[in-house]
C-alpha cells in the first residue's frame, strides 16, 4: 500500500458513511422502512418482495438495525456518485482519471474503532447472519469487503466476499472463485502460513464498486479514487492491515493455514442459480470493531427472477456501460449510449446505440465490446433514434431492422462468464452480436422512417406552432414537395379537414401530383385524378 499521509484528521468521517447514504436514499423515496420487529428468517422474503432498499429498525432477537439492497438500482448508484442516472457512467470514468490519496488516521479518530471486541469478547452468533436462499448451507452476511496484503509484494488486495456463520469466532468464506485473493491465499497455504484478512461490513456503494475492479495497482487506492476524495485509513487492532476508518464494522482475522478443507455453500449466486458446495479455508476472527450506532448491511444476491434488483448486478452493469463507452471511442465515430442489462447478471447482455457515419460501424462496435468485456455474451447495436433503455423500442428495432442471414455476428472460441451454467463447466464458448441498425447504404424513404404522432404545438390544445407561412393550399403545394402535416403547419391549421377539401379541388382542376414518398406538389394531371411522379 502506498504510504498514507499521517496527519491530524480533518476528513468528514460521515460523508461516505453507509448510514449517511441510507438517509439520502430515504429522502429520495428509495427505502422501504420496517419499524416493527422482524425475525431473521423473514428478512430475505421481505427484501425480495420490494424493488426498494429495505431498512429494518429491529432485526432479529437483538433488534439491530440492518439495511439491504442499497446498490440495487440505477437511481441509487447514481446517487452514490452524486449525479443523475444518465451521467453515472461518465462520472465513473472521470473519477478513474483523477486518483485520490489515502490518509492515515489514529484509532481514536476512527469511528469504526468506537467499539473494539477481542478474543473471548467476540461472539459472532449475536450478529444478524440470516438465511437468504432456500437451499443455502447456512446463514449469511453477504456484504463483506475484504482487505488483505500480499506478503510477497506488500500490495493491498480488495474484493467482495460472502460470509457464513460457523460458530462464535469462525466464519465460512468463498475463496474458491478465481480472484487475486485466491492466488494470494493459495501461495500462503502452500507455505503453511495463515493469511491475515480484514473484512468491512457496512460500506458505501462506491467502496463495493472499487472492490469489484481488477486494475494492477494497490487496490485500496481505488476506494479513494471512486469516492473522489481522500480515504481515511486506520490500522487494525490485531493485524497490520489498513481499512477505511469510516465504515460501520470490521472483522479482523485470518484465513487458516490448512488450505481448502471445510465445505462451504451451496449459495444462491450471481446468475440466479446455486453455486455448489465446495471446500474452502476457514476464516478465524481475532477482533470485531464497529461504530457505536452500527448499521449492519446485507445484500440481495442471486434471487433468480429479480436479478435486475441485485446489488452486484447493478454494480456490474454500471461498470460494463462505462467500459463499453470507453472501448467504443476511436472504433466508431459517434457512440451514443450503452446499456448493460442488470437481469443478465449485469454484464452479459449489452445494448449499444450509435450514430452511423460509415458502413460496418455496427460490426466494429460488436467486436470492440467482445474484446474489451470478457463477460459480454450478447451485444445489440441500434441506431441513435432507438431508446436502448426502452424494451419495446428494442424489440421494435430487432423485429424491423435485423435479418439473421445479414446482421447476425457469431464469434466462437472466446472465454465466457464463469457462472454462466450454459457453458456446462467450459471456459470457452460462443458469443453473438445483433446488428439492428438500418443499413448505412440504404436510401431513406418514407417507408424507412418510424411513424409517430404529429406535433403541431404544445398545450393548451389547438396552440399553433410558428407563424403562418402560406396563404393557400395551392401556394403550399407549389412550394412542394410537401407532406400533408407540413401544409397544415404552413397554414396554421389545427384541424386538417379543410386541407383535404382544398387538395381535392386541385385534384379536380387537374394540377395535383404526389411523389413516391407521398408528398404533394403541383403539376399536370388528369382532372379528377392524382398523378404519381417518380424520379
Amino acid at each position: 500500500m502506498p504510504n498514507p499521509t499521517a496527519m491530524k484528521c480533518d476528513i468528514d468521517m460521515n460523508r461516505f458513511r453507509l448510514r449517511t447514504f441510507v438517509d439520502k436514499l430515504i429522502d429520495m423515496g428509495e427505502v422501504e422502512i420496517h419499524d416493527e420487529p422482524v425475525p431473521l428468517s423473514e428478512l430475505s422474503r421481505i427484501i425480495e418482495a420490494t424493488p426498494k432498499a429495505v431498512l429494518f429498525r429491529k432485526a432479529g432477537p437483538e433488534q439491530v438495525e440492518l439495511v439491504s439492497s442499497v446498490a440495487g438500482g440505477r437511481r441509487r448508484l447514481a446517487a452514490a456518485f452524486g449525479v443523475s442516472s444518465d451521467e453515472a457512467w461518465k462520472e465513473y470514468l472521470k473519477r478513474l482519471e483523477s486518483p485520490q490519496p489515502v490518509v492515515k488516521v489514529t484509532s481514536g479518530e476512527a469511528p469504526v474503532h468506537e467499539i473494539v471486541m477481542r478474543g473471548d469478547d467476540v461472539d459472532l452468533s449475536k450478529l444478524p447472519f440470516h438465511p437468504q436462499h432456500e437451499l443455502d448451507g447456512g446463514t449469511y452476511l453477504a456484504s463483506g469487503i475484504d482487505y488483505a496484503i500480499n506478503p510477497e509484494t506488500g500490495v493491498t488486495n480488495v474484493g467482495c466476499r460472502r460470509l457464513s456463520l460457523r460458530n462464535r469466532r469462525e466464519l465460512g468464506i468463498n475463496v474458491t472463485a478465481p480472484s487475486d485473493l485466491k492466488r494470494i491465499y493459495s501461495n500462503a497455504a502452500a507455505r503453511g502460513q495463515r493469511l491475515p484478512v480484514s473484512l468491512a461490513v457496512g460500506s458505501h456503494p462506491l467502496d463495493f464498486m472499487a472492490a469489484t475492479m481488477r486494475i494492477p495497482t494497490d487496490e485500496v487506492t481505488l476506494v479513494a479514487t471512486l469516492r473522489g476524495a481522500p480515504l481515511p485509513l486506520v490500522k487494525c487492532v490485531t493485524n497490520d492491515i489498513y481499512v477505511p476508518a469510516d465504515v460501520e464494522m470490521v472483522f479482523e482475522g485470518y484465513l487458516d493455514e490448512h488450505g481448502y478443507h471445510e465445505p462451504e455453500g451451496p449459495y444462491g449466486e450471481t446468475m440466479g442459480y446455486y453455486g455448489p458446495m465446495h471446500l474452502d479455508p476457514v476464516y478465524c476472527v481475532t477482533a470485531v470493531t464497529m461504530r457505536r450506532d452500527v448499521l449492519y448491511q446485507t445484500v440481495l444476491h442471486g434471487s433468480n427472477r429479480i436479478l435486475a434488483r441485485a446489488d452486484s448486478a447493478n454494480l456490474s452493469a454500471l461498470r460494463a456501460e462505462a467500459m463499453a463507452m470507453k472501448a467504443l471511442r476511436g472504433v466508431v465515430k459517434e457512440p451514443v449510449a450503452a446499456y448493460s442489462i442488470a437481469s443478465s447478471g449485469g454484464n452479459q447482455n449489452l445494448r449499444i446505440a450509435i450514430r452511423q457515419h460509415a458502413p460496418g460501424e455496427a460490426r466494429r462496435a460488436i467486436h470492440a465490446i467482445f474484446s474489451a468485456l470478457m463477460n459480454a455474451k450478447h451485444v445489440f447495436v441500434v441506431d441513435h433514434d432507438v431508446d436502448i433503455f426502452d424494451d419495446s423500442q428494442m424489440e421494435w428495432a430487432l423485429s424491423t431492422r435485423f435479418q439473421a442471414d445479414r446482421d447476425f455476428v457469431l464469434v466462437e472460441g472466446l472465454p465466457g462468464m464463469r457462472m454462466d451454467i450454459s457453458l456446462e463447466g467450459r471456459r470457452i464458448g460462443a458469443k453473438a452480436g445483433f446488428d439492428c441498425t438500418v443499413p448505412f447504404e440504404r436510401k431513406p424513404t418514407v417507408a424507412t422512417k418510424s411513424a409517430t404522432a404529429p406535433i403541431f404545438g404544445g398545450p393548451p390544445a389547438g396552440l399553433r406552432a410558428g407563424p403562418r407561412r402560406f396563404q393557400t393550399v395551392r401556394e403550399a403545394v407549389a412550394a412542394g414537395p410537401i407532406y400533408f402535416t407540413d401544409i397544415m403547419r404552413g397554414l396554421g391549421s389545427d384541424d386538417g379537414r379543410e386541407i383535404a377539401l382544398e387538395l381535392d379541388a386541385l385534384r379536380e382542376e387537374g394540377v395535383l401530383c404526389r411523389n413516391s414518398d407521398g408528398q404533394y406538389l403541383l403539376g399536370l394531371s388528369q382532372k379528377g385524378a392524382t398523378t404519381v411522379v417518380t424520379g
